[in-house]
């Protein structure tokens, strides 16, 4: 089985090359195959639900979770990224970034690939780059004004937003869009196949005390002890704690809103799902980025190309060397991971699986090209970006809770 090379990527970056690659991982619970997991959660309406697929899988429909979907999987490509930079990769470090810094506040500094909508994210937009408005900065203006005819100066500024896919969608016109050239997903075929596969068991949950079980306090006491955390609590949490209080009147009320006291076990709690078959799956698809030119060049064209497609390679693997999902989702790999390289007209290349390994250098090797044949600037420059306080103002610190 062949490593892959970076004359593999340039071949497959040039017209008529290869379509994608793909990689494929099948997954166990940690705990083994009894084992439930906690797939990925969302709302409909005001109950939390997991998301249900038929897929065709070992020659028939299966019923499927989603356990990890699209923008999870690049989220966790953009944290690896983020990580390794910190740790000194050779390769990222050299990586063009736009850096936003609330001035007082370090721990809001971020980069545009920790950012929802990565270059064009409105921290970045309102913020303010060598006292001008970032909209006003001829660096960002000349990559917001990039197109897939010439991407040059986007891949010169946050390289991210050309692979992982970005939308300028608040602008009047002009709003360039490049769809994400690397996608991933986590499913698990449902272990039952019927009516009530689709519908969890509940799950218990309660809490306990030994020290005190039940503690009751009147409204003076109550207000007493919220006093004194008062300042480290939400403002939705200290409402409710008060309202508890004051309808008590003179009785006595639970302190479980302090978190004091045990909760009974109940069955509210959505359950875990049993599954028969996990799979990971990657695809970087050389077709889109075959879209993308930066110029006239063909050989410029090809090789900047190449250069996104080694950074998102790097970026998988990065990635799918942690497999750190949620609580009660702990997962292991199966067996080897199968990733193939199509050759077109229904044949594949089976190639060996990516790891920071083969895709470190195969990223060095592509920045060294690009800045060979296209004469691209990957010196680790990063755009700096006062981020504008107002915003720091609007944050609802309880938003998370509702």
């Amino acid at each position: 089985m062949d490593t892959l090379t970076y004359t593999d990527v340039e071949s497959a970056c040039r017209a008529g090359g290869a379509t994608v690659l793909s990689s494929v991982t099948d997954l166990v619970p940690a705990a083994g195959p009894h084992a439930g997991i906690a797939p990925a959660r969302y709302v409909s309406g005001r109950n939390a639900t997991y998301a249900y697929e038929t897929r065709y899988i070992d020659g028939a429909a299966q019923s499927v979770v989603d356990i990890d979907g699209k923008a999870s999987q690049l989220n966790r490509i953009e944290d690896a990224i983020a990580l390794a930079i910190q740790e000194g990769d050779p390769g990222l470090t050299r990586m063009p970034s736009i850096r936003v810094t609330y001035e007082g506040h370090p721990e809001y500094t971020s980069f545009e690939y920790q950012l929802p909508h990565r270059y064009t994210d409105g921290h970045v937009r309102f913020g303010t780059h060598d006292g001008l408005p970032v909209t006003e900065s001829p660096a960002f203006i000349a990559a917001r004004n990039a197109t897939p005819a010439d991407a040059t100066a986007l891949l010169e500024l946050s390289p991210v937003s050309l692979v992982l896919g970005s939308w300028d969608s608040t602008r009047k016109a002009h709003q360039a869009r490049y769809r994400s050239c690397a996608t991933g997903e986590i499913i698990g075929v449902l272990a039952d196949q019927g009516e009530h596969g689709r519908k969890p068991s509940p799950r218990g949950a309660a809490r306990k005390d030994d020290l005190a079980p039940s503690v009751q306090l009147t409204e003076k006491d109550m207000l007493a002890l919220l006093k004194t955390q008062e300042t480290e609590m939400s403002s939705k949490t200290v409402e409710n704690i008060k309202k508890k209080a004051k309808d008590a009147k003179s009785k006595k009320t639970s302190a479980s809103v302090l978190g004091l006291g045990s909760i009974p076990p109940s069955l509210d709690a959505l359950g875990l799902v049993s599954c028969s078959r996990i799979i990971r799956s990657h695809v970087l698809t050389f077709s889109a980025l075959r879209q993308i030119r930066f110029g006239n060049d063909n050989d410029a064209n090809v090789a900047c190309r190449a250069l996104l497609a080694a950074l998102a390679l790097h970026g998988i693997a990065l990635a799918d060397e942690e497999l750190s999902l949620r609580a009660n989702c702990d997962l292991r790999e199966a067996g080897e991971t199968q990733v193939a390289l199509d050759g077109r007209r229904g044949t594949q290349r089976e190639i060996a699986p990516l790891t920071r390994d083969v895709t470190g250098p195969l990223l060095i090797a592509a920045i060294d090209a690009a800045q060979a044949k296209a004469g691209i600037r990957w010196d680790g420059q990063v755009f700096e970006v006062i981020g504008n306080p107002i915003i720091l103002g609007g944050i609802d610190a309880d938003a998370d809770e509702d």
